[in-house]
């Protein structure tokens, strides 16, 4: 355990700044979920709807760090590709 105040500050911090990190992550996630469940589902109005939703906030979790650049970019690509393959 943390001895000094200020390291015990930092663990306070620490756990904080995880907890925030791993809600943002659940959540982009979730949206991840909300579009492939439409794609598995063949509507393409409502996988279009909810790509369009998820986009910016899987764009936000790369800016803030809870996901890697290349892995978000990759998710998007494929959804979209499955989407646009959709007749």
């Amino acid at each position: 355990m943390a001895n000094s105040a200020g390291s015990r500050k930092r663990a306070r911090q620490a756990e904080k700044r995880r907890q925030h990190n791993a809600s943002l992550r659940s959540m982009a996630r979730t949206y991840l979920k909300k579009v492939i469940k439409a794609i598995e589902g063949g509507d393409k109005a409502a996988a279009e709807e909810a790509f369009k939703t998820a986009q910016p906030i899987l764009d936000s979790s790369v800016t803030k760090g809870i996901f890697h650049a290349n892995k978000i970019a990759r998710n998007k690509s494929r959804l979209s590709a499955k989407i646009k393959a959709m007749a």
